[in-house]
């Protein structure tokens, strides 16, 4: 297989990708420190892919702070383009194959049929936007490459909406959480799973591609989930969006169809549920 170097390593994604590369006795990540892979560092990048020739490329690295994003577009912009954009030159100059992550953010979230790949990506904040002009830089500068769209993901890793809720849970009686947000939670872990099968069976069905969990919540009852199946005991209240005011505007609805996934990368993809449970189960 080669070589598969990892950027954003010490991120949740990175941290899932080395715990099921562990599990599946897959030696070939290699794991950049971050003084090695910073993606806006030309040279720090092409010194990577000299020194260990890889056949693989994943980026987890990634500016994600959506709202900062609104006062820091440049920054979010070089990372999110411009980092992604040296990746998938330096793929085509070295014959690797980028594995690029994106986000449900790049939609307006107005629709409410799930999302496909083909649908018109129409971001409304500046973190949207800047994770689909990456998305586009990857494809003007390398056609070896899968753009995997994902959306509120979670793990035991990093800091993530499970371990906040778990911890406010613990704290306080009665919790406002907001129902007018729909979507599809992610498990890092399976996310990270896919990953690796698309490199394990050197997939080339080269392309965009959406993945979360199957089914579709709210924000709510996500939280309310979580504290029943933690058996943690704390009131929901379901508020709407309006009153709890955020910098960047976030999609509405942005359940995405992962038939393409399924039928092209040959991945089972679990209930959310089912994969909250697993993650709990973890914790």
């Amino acid at each position: 297989m080669g070589n598969v170097l990892v950027f954003g390593a010490s991120g949740q994604l990175g941290q899932c990708l080395r715990h099921v590369a562990a599990e599946r006795g897959n030696d070939d990540l290699v794991f950049l420190p971050e003084a090695e892979a910073n993606i806006l560092d030309t040279d720090a990048v092409k010194a990577a892919f000299a020194h260990y020739q890889p056949t693989y490329c994943i980026n987890c690295a990634a500016y994600t702070a959506v709202d900062k994003a609104e006062d820091e577009v440049e920054i979010a912009r070089k990372v999110n383009r411009d980092g992604a954009a040296n990746l998938a030159q330096a793929c085509t100059e070295y014959g690797a194959t980028l594995i690029h992550i994106s986000t449900d953010f790049v939609f307006a979230g107005t629709c409410n049929q799930p999302l496909s790949e083909t649908d018109e990506a129409a971001p409304i904040s500046v973190y949207g936007l800047t994770k689909l002009e990456g998305e586009q830089a990857v494809a003007e500068h390398t056609s070896q490459y899968f753009t995997l769209r994902t959306g509120w993901l979670y793990s035991e890793y990093a800091n993530n909406f499970v371990k906040t809720m778990l911890r406010l849970g613990r704290e306080r009686d009665e919790l406002r959480v907001i129902w007018d947000q729909v979507g599809t939670p992610t498990y890092a872990i399976d996310l990270a799973g896919c990953i690796l099968t698309i490199i394990e069976t050197q997939n080339q069905q080269y392309g965009l591609y959406h993945y979360s969990n199957e089914g579709v919540t709210s924000w709510y009852d996500f939280a309310t989930a979580i504290f029943e199946l933690s058996n943690t005991h704390v009131r929901t209240v379901p508020i709407r969006t309006a009153e709890y005011p955020t910098k960047a505007t976030r999609p509405a609805f942005s359940v995405m169809d992962k038939t393409k996934a399924k039928t092209n990368l040959g991945v089972y993809i679990p209930h959310w549920r089912e994969s909250l449970k697993a993650c709990l189960g973890r914790l």
